[in-house]
């Protein structure tokens, strides 16, 4: 049986080797990436999608475009439909000074952001302009580019927000706002296409 030395040594080798494949997240001169807001569509609820057992209601089209801020990935939690969360950024959000100041992670399907000091932004601010996604590909060519997001890329998705059901009781709406908090402000996003570039490009 192996010791709980050699436990965390090799369970330290492991991250090491993923923050050095990875590296840092892209730095950017000060200045707002993406100045526009999501664009958000209600729509007559209508199933797009049947995956793995899950019924896929689409109940707004939605597009945003927004600078990476953090990506986690999930082995459970309904993770066989949406393996990947997406946190993102625009307006202020976007800019590099604000974001030098941020602690931002993911946990427990949640986006969270703290700073040492006092915030650089009013927190009803830094809400309303950044979101967590849950992100439900609609197809494996999609799924792909998610998997390669990188923190700090400009990303462009199309799709649905949308309620996801499975015939267990499983379920999981969509937030149709952009300025909740807590449990169910997250969206749930049905994308239909995506591109990610680096900044400037």
């Amino acid at each position: 049986m192996r010791s709980i030395f050699q436990i965390c040594t090799a369970a330290a080798l492991l991250l090491g080797l993923v923050a050095w494949v990875i590296g840092p997240s892209i730095h950017t001169p000060p200045g707002v990436l993406v100045p526009e807001d999501p664009v958000q569509v209600e729509c007559p609820a209508h199933i797009v999608a049947q995956l793995k057992g899950y019924t896929v209601t689409a109940v707004a089209t939605y597009v945003i475009r927004g600078r990476m801020l953090h990506m986690k990935h999930y082995w459970s939690d309904g993770s066989d439909l949406v393996p990947y969360d997406v946190a993102l950024g625009w307006g202020p959000m976007s800019d590099q000074t604000v974001l030098d100041r941020l602690d931002i992670s993911q946990g427990n399907r949640f986006y969270f952001f703290e700073s040492e000091g006092s915030l650089p932004l009013p927190q009803a601010e830094i809400v309303s302009h950044s979101s967590n996604n849950h992100l439900v590909a609609a197809n494996s060519s999609i799924a792909n580019v998610i998997s390669g997001l990188y923190p700090g890329e400009i990303v462009t998705m199309q799709g649905y927000l949308v309620n996801v059901t499975k015939p267990d009781g499983f379920r999981w709406n969509t937030s149709l706002s952009r300025t909740d908090t807590g449990n169910g402000a997250c969206e749930v996003f049905y994308v239909e296409g995506i591109q990610a570039v680096k900044p400037g490009r």
